[in-house]
């Protein structure tokens, strides 16, 4: 099953859309983050930066970095002095990683660790790339000890008429046009129009409430073209909810 929701840009769905997903990202993790620095002109490691401390955890606390990549939020989680551990479901990232915390190849959909086990987890620029965007947010919420702490960051959509229309002229006209020359074409018109997959914002925030956190906010960076969400692991055992 597909859906195209761009001209010249297939999206696949369900089972397929995993399966191309983790091949794409094997076959571009060679120069991954060299292109992140030129696609996000450099501010990628700020947003990295804020995510971290967005969690507002104690030194030492355990986090999971989902969907990690070659492990660069880990080494802010490290610097920070946190205790990471990544887990992704493609080989290729993996092997890319020369950074110091463990790494764990997995499905975010079903992770290999215990109820309540982590104290905090982060996931950097791959909610898009799910298939099923509840059943990760209830994962988050399982592994997740009460009062843990969450922090996605993704890309958006600006808001204001300007930067919105700045934002589509370097994400879907200048981004697959470095990443043709210097990576792959298929995968960097892919990745920019892949935010179709994601919802609103006030809707990724409700999804968050109904999956088991409070707390939940939505803040954005660099003129809106970047959301980062947090919340906090509400306790099971309470009845109700808070926003």
């Amino acid at each position: 099953m597909t859906a195209s929701h761009r001209p010249g840009v297939t999206l696949p769905t369900g089972p397929e859309k995993r399966a191309a997903v983790e091949e794409m990202f094997d076959r571009i993790a060679p120069g991954y983050q060299r292109l992140n620095r030129i696609i996000s002109l450099g501010q990628d490691g700020r947003w990295r930066r804020r995510t971290v401390r967005s969690l507002g955890l104690p030194d030492r606390s355990r986090v999971l970095d989902l969907a990690c990549g070659p492990g660069e939020l880990c080494e802010e989680l490290l610097d920070a002095g946190l205790v990471p551990v990544g887990v992704d479901l493609s080989a290729g990232m993996l092997a890319r990683s020369t950074g110091r915390a463990p790494m764990v190849r997995g499905d975010v959909l079903a992770l290999p660790f215990p109820d309540g086990s982590a104290t905090g987890v982060v996931c950097g620029f791959a909610l898009r790339n799910l298939v099923d965007l509840d059943a990760f947010f209830a994962e988050c919420a399982r592994v997740l000890r009460p009062g843990g702490r969450v922090a996605l960051l993704d890309a958006a959509d600006p808001a204001g008429r300007l930067a919105r229309a700045g934002h589509r002229v370097w994400f879907r006209g200048v981004v697959p046009w470095i990443g043709a020359r210097l990576s792959d074409a298929e995968a960097y018109r892919y990745l920019p129009a892949s935010t179709a997959y994601l919802p609103p914002g006030t809707e990724l925030v409700a999804r968050l409430r109904r999956a088991g956190f409070d707390a939940v906010e939505r803040s954005t960076m660099t003129a809106g073209a970047v959301q980062l969400l947090t919340g906090t692991r509400r306790d099971p055992a309470c009845a109700g909810g808070g926003s």
